[in-house]
């Protein structure tokens, strides 16, 4: 048995492999036709774009991996049982659980790839693919890179910031507050001014208005100045985070700004959550989506191998818009991240169970 396990596991590889070259083309192709003339307006180098695409690759094979490897299990799953291969393993006494093995080794590979994949490499052509959309082709430029209204920040324990609004290319913010506690969480001392810019050669604030008001046991403290000069223990730009930073950081990386992110009060905690349950969810996905397709595709149907592919086409895009679906949920709503994370694959995960029984049979 040793050679047809080695048989389906080579063409299960090659068949996902093939099929990634297929459509990473097509999806380039695309890409460039809807870009093309914006690229051509911002004089955007050849070396950028080509280091663009470089990143698309990796970004597009990344996100849409459950859909390719589910397709290539159907395709050559299909070819394997028009050409009566899989009866003719399954009459010489081999159970359906067997046969379903190198399967599972294949979809192991697959798996440990884009785990591997996730943590290291896929943050960084994701940094790559979206500082190029940001920056040259969406309206805006590195303004949309960031949440620059209404900007709430945590710096430690005791201390507060906020402004209504941050320009990052003077790199100003208006209507600057802080506020200090003491450890009993009653209020120090609060600082507001209409205006703060960060100096870069000096590395100091400016604040314009400025005023301090510093609570006292009996009566508060204010100090006022139309202009000062102070430092403070941050910078504008790490309480005004990418809107994508989270896919651009590596697995330790991604768990440090998570909990400083938690420190500092943030709220779109829930996202960057989501981020990180997927680098583990999507390689469980291979294991489901790999089931499903051999249960699927293993016996012959009428409409021969079209028929099966429509039914794995229709199923891929389900699982799809359902991971889409709840993620967005986490993102927007009181749904917990893990739970909208790992509910498709736990959904998917019954549906396999079913259709492998009734394969059984």
């Amino acid at each position: 048995m040793k050679i047809i396990d080695l048989y389906i596991l080579k063409r299960y590889l090659a068949t996902f492999s093939v099929m990634l070259l297929m459509f990473i083309p097509i999806g380039i192709v695309i890409d460039v036709s809807e870009k093309v003339n914006k690229m051509i307006e911002n004089k955007i180098p050849f070396v950028e774009i080509a280091l663009y695409y470089l990143n698309f690759t990796i970004y597009f094979a990344n996100l849409l991996f459950p859909i390719f490897l589910f397709l290539s299990v159907i395709w050559f799953t299909s070819k394997l049982a028009n050409n009566t291969e899989i009866i003719a393993i399954l009459s010489s006494g081999i159970s359906f659980t067997r046969f379903l093995r190198p399967y599972i080794v294949g979809a192991t590979i697959v798996s440990l790839v884009v785990l591997l994949a996730g943590f290291f490499i896929v943050p960084k052509a994701s940094q790559g693919f979206n500082d190029f959309r940001y920056q040259y082709l969406k309206g805006g430029g590195k303004e949309k890179m960031r949440k620059t209204s209404d900007v709430f920040r945590q710096i430690n324990d005791d201390v507060f910031i906020h402004v209504t609004n941050y320009n990052q290319s003077s790199k100003m913010g208006f209507n600057f507050t802080l506020e200090k506690f003491d450890k009993q969480k009653k209020l120090q001392f609060k600082i507001t001014a209409s205006r703060i810019k960060f100096n870069e050669k000096s590395k100091k604030y400016t604040l314009y208005n400025y005023t301090r008001r510093s609570v006292g046991p009996l009566n508060d403290k204010i100090v006022s100045e139309t202009k000062k000069d102070t430092v403070f223990p941050f910078e504008l730009e790490d309480l005004t985070p990418t809107v994508y930073v989270a896919e651009t950081l590596t697995l330790g990386e991604l768990n440090d700004f998570i909990e400083k992110e938690r420190k500092r009060g943030s709220g779109n905690i829930d996202t960057y959550l989501v981020v990180l349950y997927k680098k583990y969810s999507l390689p469980v996905s291979a294991f489901i989506l790999t089931i499903i397709a051999v249960s699927v595709s293993a016996m012959k149907r009428r409409g021969g191998m079209g028929m099966n592919l429509a039914i794995g086409i229709g199923i891929a895009f389900t699982f799809v818009f359902f991971d889409k679906i709840f993620g967005t949920l986490a993102e927007k709503s009181s749904i917990p991240p893990f739970l909208a994370v790992w509910l498709p694959n736990a959904l998917f995960g019954i549906l396999a169970v079913y259709l492998l029984r009734n394969a059984k049979r």
